[in-house]
């Protein structure tokens, strides 16, 4: 597992109404951002040259969807209602893939491998600092398929035959590592549930100034990092 900050437990089953309405935001995020993900991948099955490429970008797309029910399930778990819990988010992750569509299936994979990764990051990065059932559902939200060696082995494949995509694809990664930190800035800023989930309280910990600079910087180094597994400059 990556690492993640080392913060103290919390307790099983909080009660603070300000937790729970947090938790019920961060699921209700990440639950739209797994339905996004599906519609995504399905349009850019659309774009594979192979039938083997479009079988694989819909099985991906399957995997994204699945992943919706149990979050779902927690939501209610907690007293939300899983529709309203991810409505406040539509307008933001919405206006994200909109500036972030891809031009072709290059970038579809990039953004499919390198988007993804940056989204799973911080969401555990996150579920550090909430309670153990909440925190394992999350992790295992954000588990990796076994996909990823098919996007490297197609993106290292197209610059090999085209050199010059490997530029190309380094700026849009880039682009979509600025999109998506100015993304999950703009969500935690506009849901005051979740900015105090992150600043933490007396019984909770929290993220200071000195712990969410280390955070983005172990963001910026996976990013590199799968940037690097793809052949690409970050």
């Amino acid at each position: 597992m990556a690492e993640t900050a080392d913060v103290p437990a919390v307790s099983e089953a909080p009660e603070d109404p300000a937790y729970r309405q947090a938790v019920i935001d961060l699921l209700g995020v990440i639950a739209y951002g797994e339905i996004c993900a599906f519609e995504r991948l399905v349009e850019d099955a659309k774009l594979a040259p192979t039938l083997p490429d479009k079988v694989e970008l819909a099985t991906m797309a399957c995997v994204e969807f699945d992943r919706v029910h149990g979050l779902h399930a927690r939501i209610r778990e907690f007293g939300g209602d899983p529709f309203d819990a991810m409505s406040p988010f539509r307008e933001s992750v919405d206006a994200f893939h909109a500036h972030t569509a891809p031009a072709d299936w290059y970038e579809g994979l990039i953004k499919a491998y390198v988007g993804d990764g940056l989204a799973s990051d911080f969401n555990r990065e996150i579920a550090a600092y909430l309670d153990p059932t909440t925190r394992d559902l999350v992790v295992a939200t954000m588990e990796g398929t076994s996909h990823s060696e098919f996007v490297v082995d197609r993106v290292r494949a197209g610059i090999a035959e085209d050199p010059r995509l490997g530029g190309r694809l380094a700026l849009w990664g880039r682009r979509l590592m600025g999109e998506a930190l100015i993304q999950a800035q703009r969500i935690a800023a506009d849901r005051d549930a979740l900015s105090a989930l992150l600043s933490g309280g007396v019984d909770r910990p929290g993220l200071d100034l000195a712990a969410l600079g280390r955070m983005f910087t172990r963001l910026t180094e996976r990013h590199a990092a799968r940037m690097a597994d793809l052949g690409l400059e970050a």
